[in-house]
Formats: C-alpha cells, structure tokens, sequence
C-alpha cells in the first residue's frame, strides 16, 4: 500500500509526538518512573514483577521505535505504522477504562484527572484510519 499525501500529516505529527514523549521518558528519575510503573500494573498486572526502573526502560523503548516507524513514512508502510499505533493507544485506552479516577462514576466521561488519557483516542482513530484505508481503498494496478 503507498503512502498517501492525507498520511503524512498524522504520521509525522502523531510520531513526533511519540517519539518526543519516548526520549524524555529515557532520563526518568525514580519517582517518576515508580508513578509510570504503578498506572500500568494498575491495567496491565503482567508488569508488577519488572522494576519501576526496568518498565520504564521499556516503555520509553516501545514509544522510540513506534515514533520513528510513523515518521519513516517512505520506508514504513501504512498498514504496519497503523496497526503499532493501534496497538500502542489501546494501551492508553486501556489505562483510561482500568485506573480509579479516570471516569465519572456514571459512565465513560473523563474527569478531570482523566482527560489526558482519554484524550489519546486520536491515536486510536489515527491508526485504524491507516488500517482501514490499507486494507479497504482501491488497489493501484502497476
């Protein structure tokens, strides 16, 4: 699937962003990565035997190679930038439905403390529209 001129603005922007957050994470101190460690083994329970130190490591590793594969945009192709960040902004989503405080009690709206997280649905839309636009737009013949 070739690169179309509407994924370069999501690409480029969305991976700069990624990749941004990715290298600050790589200076992170203790208590920082004890708070990042502790809002993930709150959704995902499979980290709580990694160290604080070790998932950040990780993570800040995960958000590197996921910015520089949205924003390689020649070398990587559509569908696989996509569904890396389908994956990656699940994640986030995840974090949103899972961690305490996150939602009002009366159902899916943020509060306050929440509203960064569930504002990273774009990354969800943003991947599923490489997706689906790879998998369902009308196939160039050579």
């Amino acid at each position: 699937m070739a690169t179309k001129p509407w994924h370069l603005p999501v690409r480029l922007a969305t991976g700069a962003i990624i990749l941004d957050q990715g290298l600050k994470k790589q200076g992170a101190g203790d208590e920082q990565a004890a708070w990042l460690h502790g809002m993930a083994t709150t959704a995902f329970p499979q980290f709580a035997d990694m160290s604080p130190k070790q998932f950040v490591a990780l993570l800040s590793t995960c958000e590197v190679a996921l910015g520089l594969a949205l924003i390689a945009v020649p070398l990587v192709p559509p569908a696989v930038a996509g569904a890396g960040l389908v994956a990656f902004a699940g994640c986030l989503n995840r974090l949103y439905l899972r961690v305490p405080g996150m939602r009002e009690k009366d159902g899916l709206r943020p509060t306050q403390q929440g509203t960064p997280l569930v504002k990273d649905i774009w990354m969800t839309s943003i991947g599923a529209a490489l997706l689906l636009d790879s998998l369902f737009a009308p196939k160039r013949r050579r």
